[in-house]
Formats: C-alpha cells, structure tokens, sequence
C-alpha cells in the first residue's frame, strides 16, 4: 500500500481509537472530563493528557512493530484497556485519598502524578508490543 494512504489510514484509527479511549474514561469518572478541563481544572487536564499520550505511544510502537492495520487496532484497544486497569491501580495504591476527588478538586500534584503513570505505563506496555 501507498506510504501516504497508510499514513492517512494509522492517523484517522490513533483518531478514533483515542476518542473511543477518552469516552471510555470519562463514562468511569464522576465527573464530566470536558466541562471541568472548559471550567480551568489543570489537573484534570494533565490526567486526560497523559491518557492521550499514553494510547498514542502504544500505538506508534504498534505501527513500528506491524504491518497491518488490524494489528494496530487491536493493540490500540489493549492499550486502552490497559490504560484503564492502570487507573484503577493508581486509585487503589493511593488509599489515603481519591485520585478522582483530588483530580476534580484541581489538585495538580495528582494529575502531573496520573500523567506520569500513563505515559510511564504505555512505554512498558508498548515495549512489550516490539
């Protein structure tokens, strides 16, 4: 296939697979991501950064190590699952407070903390990939 056809292809599938991603994530929050981000709430702006950093590093170490888009799809989806698990994880180790009440009270410290752990996960995670 033409590099710039595949190109166009792997934008538009890390497009929707990061939207499918941030969907997902704001249906697991007591909040509304967006009108909190609308409303200046920085920490959880970092959080849902690193949460897009985080499918789109699995992602380019998808498409380094396949040739197919499906492959790529389907790591994607892993990833956001992963993604998801890792956030869970983080909320139970830090049983002396909620990350979800930190990050919407604006606690920046917890959401550079959350973006940490998403983009520190997706290197291992897409590591594992190759």
């Amino acid at each position: 296939m033409e590099p710039f056809l595949l190109t166009l292809m792997y934008f538009v599938l890390a497009i929707i697979i990061v939207i499918i991603g941030l969907v997902i994530f704001e249906s697991l929050t007591k909040y509304k991501d967006w009108d909190e981000v609308l409303n200046g709430n920085n920490a959880v702006a970092l959080s849902i950064s690193g949460k897009i950093i985080g499918i789109c590093i699995i992602l380019a170490f998808a498409v380094y190590s396949s040739s197919e888009l499906v492959e790529t799809l389907i790591w994607g989806l892993v990833g956001v699952a992963l993604q998801m698990i890792a956030y869970f994880i983080f909320e139970l180790v830090t049983r002396s407070f909620s990350v979800e009440e930190q990050l919407k009270k604006g606690n920046v410290s917890v959401g550079m903390i959350s973006l940490a752990v998403s983009i520190g996960l997706a290197l291992v995670i897409g590591a594992s990939i190759t």
